[in-house]
């Protein structure tokens, strides 16, 4: 056998799939291929802002700038810079077709120019100077007379900020809610000034979250959406008595009846019964309220509220046996449970005092 032969055969037997020539090229090319894109993109946001100078140019026949083609050709470079991730020349675009805008008096679209230069920045993580140039064009939405535009961008503004900062968030979704109050869109109002109830109650300012919980009860009635009424109540309720004030729950529910379907509904009766039971220091009560659907199935901001009540001088929330207990259980219950009996008050002390004498008396 001639020597080439068995060269070949050495190389078939250790090589029995020889790789493509092309395989390689393949791969090269479309790993490279995102990079010619962005390049191309690039190129392209370049040439719009050279155009774009050219609009702003004048002449003996041009004595104005063309700030109209301006702001057109640097909204085209500012698409171009983004497709190419390149946020930060995109923002600067954004930026200077707002300025171009701004220089036409056409406010709107200026607006829109600083909102998309914000979402830039969000891309860019900088969460605390995209809220900023939201906020600056929310200013001139209103300026143009297109409030609701402006209420929406500011709600945008309060979701982008909230999980990072919920002070923020809060003073947003109430600018938000204020812009629409004004333009009488109650509903939309109510919303907002719903979140920033929540987020109130979250950062435990609850003096401020009962003023906000009030507001937002009255815009629901005003508009006679009466069943969330009743639910504002419920978070009105649990948030006065967590701020241990239990004349302005009971006041809350009082000024309830007056709703149509309040008086006897199933929050109505909650609350009578949470209410009854806190004054009369009933743990039992209090938690089988609190830990029933109606609550625990709330907003989770307020079915927190609802769980972590607790009563007062009632042993930081644990359950107690009523005053029946003890005298029933008097084969020798622990003294641990008696202890617990006179912790509840002065009424249970009495109570407890009379109990060989008054064998069946209640709470």
């Amino acid at each position: 056998m001639s020597s080439w032969k068995k060269i070949w055969i050495i190389y078939v037997t250790v090589h029995p799939h020889p790789p493509s020539r092309t395989a390689g090229r393949s791969v090269s090319s479309s790993s490279a291929k995102p990079t010619a894109m962005a390049a191309q993109k690039i190129n392209e946001a370049h040439e719009h802002i050279a155009k774009a100078e050219k609009c702003l140019k004048t002449s003996m026949t041009k004595w104005k700038p063309d700030y109209d083609g301006a702001a057109s050709e640097m909204a085209k470079a500012a698409v171009a810079f983004k497709n190419a991730k390149q946020f930060e020349q995109a923002k600067d675009a954004y930026l200077k077709e707002a300025e171009y805008h701004t220089e036409n008096k056409a406010l709107f679209h200026a607006a829109k120019a600083y909102e998309q230069a914000g979402m830039m920045l969000k891309d860019m993580k900088k969460m605390p100077e995209a809220i900023q140039l939201i906020e600056k064009a929310s200013i001139m939405y209103v300026e143009n007379g297109t409030s609701g535009t402006a209420g929406m961008a500011l709600d945008r503004a309060g979701k982008l900020i909230e999980p990072i900062d919920l002070e923020k968030a809060v003073d947003l979704y109430q600018k938000a809610a204020s812009v629409f109050e004004n333009e009488d869109r109650l509903r939309q109002a109510a919303e907002l000034l719903g979140k920033a109830s929540r987020l109130l109650v979250r950062l435990r300012r609850l003096d401020e979250a009962a003023v906000s919980l009030q507001k937002e009860k009255n815009m629901y009635k005003e508009i006679e959406n009466y069943p969330t009424c009743f639910k504002k109540t419920i978070a009105q309720v649990l948030v006065h008595l967590h701020r241990g004030d239990f004349v302005a729950a009971d006041k809350c529910v009082r000024e309830s009846y007056s709703l149509p379907g309040f008086s006897g509904s199933e929050d109505c009766v909650s609350m009578e019964t949470l209410l009854a039971a806190y004054d009369e220091q009933d743990e039992d009560d209090v938690s089988r309220v609190c830990n029933s659907p109606l609550l625990k199935y709330m907003d989770n901001d307020y079915a927190k509220l609802a769980i972590s009540l607790k009563v007062p001088g009632g042993g930081g929330g644990k359950k107690k046996k009523s005053p029946v207990a003890p005298q029933e259980g008097s084969a020798g219950p622990p003294p641990a449970e008696e202890e617990d009996d006179y912790e509840g008050g002065t009424s249970r002390f009495l109570c407890v005092y009379t109990s060989d004498t008054q064998k069946k008396s209640g709470h």
